[in-house]
């Protein structure tokens, strides 16, 4: 048995290549599958076998393809009622891989639809010796089951179950092998560990440790972190069959009039991935702001809309690529083209620009003291723990249609943690023609690496 673990930072997604003999099965793919095929190939592997422990609320998967690239065997739960090609799996179902017994255990909660892999080695042993939980038990936490309107408490039940009736009658031994990590909004507050026990679980995880169903229900119901626009959108997805990755939009390269002429139209929006300093410095009015440095997948798949083309702003042809790879997992698929020559080339072209004052802390500071209005962008959690005295707490994205709730007439300072998720807030407000804003370069960490609390 041979367990090789991918960890995709941002959306903090964990994968793994599951290996038996010649053979191998991927567990829970991310959409973008060249490592998966890449790694398979070094060991000398078939890929044979995808499992997918759930439909994916916060990715796009990539399970349509393996399978026109490996011609793979997806085992996906029964209850997900996928529409693709697939084998139907949940309790009693057994997959045989060389030596490997895989039994499927029913695990809903998190989403109606889980499962987990339970892994014997038969060549070692009659016990099992590792769990694929998916988004069920995580390190040092459990799936969240809100992400269903309506049906919170009926799966935070459900997922009590599946936890102490099935996962946990497993080998203290075991292995948890868990689909996300620390800094998924698929759980509330999950370890920086990738992998654990299920006794480690057992005895130290936080969300095992209530002693009645109603107090466990109660923890998962309330206060609990907002949901991703695109986490409804992926899951359809998933059960759907994503496009093939090979049939989506090229990504053409537009010179600044070409540029301009698309970005004119109302099916297209412009998004610049850039650092948020050089955004702030100057960029293409109307630009939504997503930088590549921070959990880009996340808030793009939150803000931006899915039904019109994005055009592009990056620094090189590179980065635009890749920003297109990380628009794709969250199943943006309507990249169509990036600006030659970025923003320089755009204001040679003698193109109107705009741009977001960068604040120092010094800066923030003063401005505060002089009566302008602080918005903190943060989670409430996060202003909860800490925050400047006076300042008004509205996440980000809320800003698509919070603005409004922002005092007229005053300067406006965005601060989150450094910097990067209160750039994307300036872009919204900025969209939604919201005057003097400023951005406070360094965030809260700055402010009181200053001095300022």
């Amino acid at each position: 048995m041979f367990v090789q673990q991918f960890y995709i930072p941002g959306i903090a997604h964990s994968s793994y290549l599951l290996g038996a003999g010649s053979t191998c099965a991927i567990v829970d793919p991310a959409r973008d599958v060249d490592r998966y095929l890449d790694a398979a190939g070094g060991l000398d592997l078939a890929i044979t076998h995808v499992l997918e422990t759930h439909l994916h609320a916060d990715f796009v998967s990539g399970h349509m393809e393996l399978t026109a690239t490996a011609s793979a065997r997806i085992c996906a739960p029964a209850s997900g009622r996928c529409e693709f090609e697939h084998v139907a799996v949940g309790d009693g179902s057994r997959i045989e891989l060389e030596e490997l017994r895989i039994d499927v255990l029913d695990t809903p909660g998190h989403t109606p639809d889980g499962v987990t892999y339970v892994v014997t080695d038969t060549a070692r042993g009659d016990e099992p010796v590792s769990a694929f939980t998916g988004d069920a038990l995580f390190v040092g936490d459990v799936g969240r089951p809100d992400l269903f309107r309506g049906r919170s408490h009926e799966l935070a039940s459900q997922l009590y179950d599946s936890l102490h009736e099935k996962v946990l009658a497993l080998p203290d031994a075991c292995l948890v092998l868990p689909s996300h990590g620390a800094g998924s909004l698929c759980g509330r507050a999950m370890g920086a560990m990738r992998f654990s026990t299920i006794g480690y679980e057992r005895r130290f995880n936080p969300a095992l440790q209530h002693t009645s169903r109603e107090a466990f229900v109660q923890s998962l119901t309330e206060n609990m972190p907002p949901v991703p626009d695109h986490f409804s959108r992926c899951s359809e997805i998933n059960r759907l069959g994503p496009a093939l990755v090979g049939t989506l939009p090229e990504l053409h390269p537009m010179r600044p009039a070409e540029f301009r002429e698309r970005a004119e139209r109302t099916d297209a929006v412009v998004l610049s991935v850039r650092d948020y300093a050089a955004f702030g410095g100057v960029h293409v009015p109307g630009s939504y702001h997503v930088d590549l440095a921070m959990d880009f997948s996340t808030y793009a798949g939150w803000v931006l809309p899915p039904d019109r083309d994005i055009l592009l702003v990056a620094d090189s042809p590179a980065q635009a690529r890749e920003a297109v790879v990380r628009l794709h997992r969250v199943g943006l698929d309507r990249a169509v083209g990036y600006l030659v020559g970025g923003t320089h080339a755009w204001a040679l072209a003698g193109y109107s620009t705009d741009s977001v004052p960068q604040l120092s802390p010094v800066e923030v500071h003063a401005m505060v003291e002089s009566g302008a209005v602080l918005i903190d962008v943060r989670f409430p959690d996060e202003f909860d723990e800490e925050h400047v005295d006076g300042a008004v707490n509205i996440p980000a994205p809320d800003l698509r249609t919070r603005h409004p709730e922002i005092p007229a007439g005053r300067p406006l300072v965005v601060m989150c943690r450094t910097g990067h998720r209160s750039s994307l807030a300036c872009s919204l407000l900025k969209r939604a023609r919201v005057a003097g804003v400023h951005n406070a370069a360094g965030g809260y960490t700055g402010y009181t690496a200053a001095g300022y609390s």
